[in-house]
């Protein structure tokens, strides 16, 4: 039991792990002993994360456009060309958008379900083979999705396209628990509620006290919060946990 969430010798792939919660997840992963890929649309902000999570662990970042599955593809081959196996593979990358509804462009609507729903479908498939083949009945491969918890209730920002694909997300979750699961492929969710990211930087501002006082717990998420329930997901801890969601937002969601 020491050891049960212990990560050595695995190696893992965090999308959008420049920053806020990937980056969380990210060091944590580090610190326990895995290997981590990160990766963000922006080369040098990327290779500055890695950079900087290196001294926790072996980081690497890459800059990659996951919304489009050429993209994808190749931050696959990437990862592909130096690993022989993928243990660990967390769907982080999003984006979100807000407009009145009658403002509300096809264009924004198309970015946030590309990234949100689209990306993390799209990389699951092309991390497959690698993913198989870390794979065994004892010890499974893992595939951890970031939802939100505006995916389990109806969020007060006119963020139409972000709250549906987060909900798609926690469906989709749950089917390719089923279909992978006699690969041995471990897939979950954690819907997070609010923690200090780019995202959110806007909409905590905007409410202020408010939101801390809206939290029964009364603070905002804090990066081991994020990383212990990645780390327990993907560790010996969670090899019997699969197709579930867990919310982690200091029960903000039971009250909104």
């Amino acid at each position: 039991m020491k050891n049960i969430f212990n990560l050595s010798g695995k190696v893992a792939v965090v999308t959008g792990g420049s920053r806020g919660i990937g980056a969380m997840i990210a060091q944590g992963y580090l610190e326990f002993g895995a290997k981590v890929y990160i990766c963000a649309r922006k080369v040098e902000a990327c290779l500055e994360a890695a950079d900087h999570l290196s001294q926790y662990g072996e980081c690497v970042g890459f800059g990659a456009d996951l919304s489009s599955v050429d993209g994808i593809a190749a931050f696959a081959k990437e990862i592909e060309d130096r690993e022989d196996k993928l243990d660990i593979l967390v769907n982080n990358a999003g984006a979100a958008w807000a407009a009145p509804i009658d403002d509300f462009t096809e264009e924004a609507w198309d970015k946030v379900m590309d990234i949100n729903l689209k990306s993390p479908f799209f990389t699951t498939q092309k991390f497959l083979p690698l993913l198989r083949k870390a794979s065994t009945l004892k010890d499974p491969a893992r595939i951890i999705n970031i939802a939100s918890v505006d995916g389990q209730h109806v969020p007060n920002p006119d963020t139409y396209p972000y709250s549906a694909s987060k909900s798609a997300v926690i469906h989709m979750t749950r089917v390719l628990a089923k279909k992978l699961a006699r690969d041995h492929v471990n897939v979950t969710a954690i819907a997070p509620g609010p923690f200090p990211s780019e995202m959110t930087k806007k909409y905590f501002a905007s409410l202020g006290d408010q939101l801390v006082d809206a939290v029964p717990r009364a603070r905002i998420g804090e990066p081991e919060d994020m990383a212990g329930v990645a780390i327990y997901l993907a560790s010996r801890a969670g090899n019997y946990v699969t197709g579930e969601t867990i919310t982690v937002d200091g029960g903000w969601a039971t009250t909104v």
